[in-house]
């Protein structure tokens, strides 16, 4: 079957907006070299196959390649008719010109474009942050903006205290504004630990998260709370790695990739087994991957990336296979997923 005559991929209402993402997006992180040098007509090939296959919805950011990822998918998107499509950029860095250009280097990415990174969650820097994104994309609008990487993950105690207060003083001030004004259609807040929704929750009124790591196949940590809080208030949810970085599509491999690090014994452990109840099945462990964070009622997408276009053609038919129920019950009963996590096809 080719692309245009495939089944319509389904929509869901992002929260309390007006969007309605395709239940699968593309995520930008690998049109910026994450972990491999793309070329740019492999990085075309990806989008246009997105495209084709009825994707609606888009994610990058600046810092995926240091603003490489944003060029990449502007330059294919900004042809398209713009209300098909639904963009999503972030915000939290600016980009400068390095003052060393002979020291520079893109790390941590394979590859990039050459302009040095630094953090700003005030009311400039968001300012700043998006008319940069705007002009990278070659679109006049974005759908939604992201608020980045405010964790300890990528910042000290001291940094992060100074950049929440940046945030919390004029940052999200600028985005209220903007949201308010119809600039933007929906502010979210992207996560890589599920620790840091509380302070999101308890500070500002977000539209949806992007929650990169902690809702997968392999790790449901914040169902029980912030996932029930985040459906009580209709707050969305973007799972941002449905392969949890990498596991979940090459299976428990040498060199798997699990939250963005080599994955532990443990971690291949649990992927074997997963992928062994899978097999008695006859589900392939990807499908399963894709298609489990879509059963939450809060996940309105899920976003994987890609390195070929073949890998988009994958993603869609994973998200359309069939999965018998006893498949759910099973990782269940071997305590492989929570007990009480929502599956595919339950009522």
């Amino acid at each position: 079957m080719t692309p245009e005559h495939l089944p319509t991929l389904p929509s869901r209402k992002l929260g309390r907006t007006a969007l309605t993402p395709t239940v699968l997006g593309l995520g930008g992180a690998p049109l910026g070299n994450l972990f491999q040098i793309i070329t740019e007509q492999a990085s075309d090939e990806i989008v246009r196959e997105a495209l084709a296959r009825g994707i609606t919805f888009f994610d990058t950011a600046p810092w995926y390649g240091h603003g490489l990822s944003e060029h990449r998918l502007g330059r294919v998107l900004w042809h398209v008719e713009r209300s098909s499509i639904i963009v999503s950029t972030k915000i939290g860095r600016v980009y400068r010109r390095p003052t060393d250009l002979g020291a520079f280097s893109p790390n941590p990415w394979a590859g990039g474009l050459s302009f040095q990174l630094h953090f700003d969650y005030s009311g400039a820097g968001v300012r700043r942050s998006y008319e940069d994104s705007l002009l990278r994309l070659g679109l006049n609008r974005v759908d939604s903006l992201v608020i980045h990487d405010l964790d300890g993950i990528y910042h000290s105690k001291e940094q992060l205290q100074r950049h929440r207060a940046d945030l919390e003083g004029g940052g999200w001030i600028e985005l209220e504004r903007m949201r308010a004004a119809g600039e933007i259609a929906a502010v979210g807040a992207g996560i890589n630990d599920s620790s840091e929704m509380r302070y999101f929750l308890d500070r500002f009124d977000l539209d949806f998260f992007l929650v990169a790591m902690p809702y997968t196949l392999l790790d449901q940590a914040p169902l029980r709370n912030e996932l029930a809080e985040c459906l009580k208030r209709r707050i969305a949810i973007v799972i941002g790695s449905p392969y949890a970085s990498g596991i979940l599509a090459t299976g428990p491999v040498r060199g798997a990739i699990y939250n963005y690090q080599p994955a532990t014994p443990e971690i291949l452990a649990k992927t074997q087994r997963i992928l062994d109840t899978c097999t008695e099945f006859g589900v392939s462990l990807q499908a399963a991957a894709l298609q489990f964070p879509l059963a939450h009622p809060a996940v309105s997408a899920i976003i994987p990336g890609a390195t070929a276009h073949e890998m988009v053609a994958a993603n869609v038919s994973g998200c359309r296979a069939p999965i018998p129920s006893e498949l759910w019950s099973t990782l269940k009963a071997r305590g492989l997923i929570l007990p009480e996590a929502p599956v595919p096809g339950a009522s």
